[in-house]
């Protein structure tokens, strides 16, 4: 891997820790770590390995064996870092990804994994054909304050926010009925392209959108995690007007104890919005996970999305939980003056 042999981080001080790079066996071990980092920062979120390796699976964004290192002290991986290529909104962005534990935290793990896979990402970005200038990317919630000081040490910048978004739906739901003509029909395999192509086109005017790869499709339909089934899909003759990939994360609720929903990819392609399609179909949703035996039902949003999703989900009962921020930095260009790199600071994930 490129990276293991022309950027292998350094940490003094930490006597036997050593880099490599991921291997499929690393899954569940990597899960381990970012469970443990969002216990610590207080973020109610859990992951398997089946889920991870699910959510990244080779591609021409991403290789395991090329574009991930992870830190092992002892024999036991205590961090990770993973990039991903691609482009979005006409920009060549490396989406960067990981997690310390917080037992080795403030000890420069995280901040030498940073630096690796920006030198690596840097790279892989200037060997790339396509046009338009290059950038790194990460992301944070309010609530990771090591991974947000870390990213300001680095000379990262906020570029983007947006919210997590939660509503009970164990009282009164909602009553939104679909246009004269739009009507409910479940997902099935047959009209798994047409939801899938009708979903890239409604995002493909929101920020960060990139153009989908068939590995996209993969993990849409058959990653671990996915099932169609909870699907609120609107239909106009043989057209998509809408369509809310609702998720339940079993195991997450189970660990946590808790019975929690997500409105994933709430959709609605631009020849039908402005019709009331998108709050039928999310409250179609309310009822479709209410009957799963789910109490509560939760969402992310760009603050900023040019439909007004924020406005529709407020108005549809969801409150604010907590904030994400985007963080970005150019990777084609010098560091931004003053710009002094970060030396006791954690990160990613902590």
């Amino acid at each position: 891997m490129t990276m293991t042999m022309t950027h292998q981080p350094s940490v003094p001080g930490v006597p036997g820790l050593t880099f490599r790079s991921a291997t499929p066996a690393d899954w569940d071990a990597i899960a381990a770590v970012q469970n443990a980092a969002r216990r610590a920062d207080g973020v109610d979120e859990v992951q398997t390995g089946e889920s991870l390796a699910g959510e990244s699976p080779d591609s021409e964004l991403f290789r395991l064996d090329r574009d991930s290192l992870v830190a092992v002290l002892d024999g036991a991986v205590v961090a990770w870092v993973f990039g991903f290529l691609s482009e979005r909104d006409g920009v060549l962005v490396s989406d960067t990804f990981g997690d310390v534990h917080p037992v080795v935290r403030r000890r420069g793990i995280g901040s030498a994994l940073l630096r690796a896979i920006r030198a690596h990402m840097a790279e892989r970005s200037a060997a790339d054909p396509r046009p338009g200038p290059r950038e790194h990317r990460v992301y944070a919630l309010d609530e990771e304050v090591a991974d947000r000081a870390l990213y300001e040490a680095e000379g990262f910048v906020p570029i983007r926010f947006g919210f997590e978004m939660r509503r009970p739906i164990t009282g009164a739901l909602p009553e939104h009925p679909l246009p004269a003509g739009i009507e409910l029909r479940p997902a099935v395999e047959a009209d798994y392209r047409a939801i899938y192509e009708a979903d890239n086109q409604a995002f493909e005017d929101h920020w960060g959108h990139r153009p989908p790869e068939e590995s996209d499709f993969q993990v849409r339909f058959h990653g671990p995690d996915a099932d169609p089934s909870l699907w609120a899909v609107a239909w106009d003759g043989d057209r998509v007007a809408g369509v809310v990939m609702n998720a339940i994360f079993r195991e997450e609720n189970e660990t946590l104890g808790i019975k929690r929903a997500w409105l994933e990819h709430v959709s609605v392609p631009r020849a039908y919005r402005g019709r009331g399609i998108a709050k039928a179909v999310c409250a179609a949703s309310f009822r479709i996970l209410r009957e799963q035996g789910m109490d509560e039902a939760w969402l992310g949003v760009d603050a900023a999305n040019p439909t007004g999703a924020l406005g529709l989900y407020e108005g549809l009962g969801f409150h604010v939980v907590r904030r994400w921020q985007a963080f970005g930095r150019p990777l084609d260009r010098p560091e931004p003056e003053g710009w002094t790199a970060g030396t006791e600071l954690d990160g990613p994930g902590g």
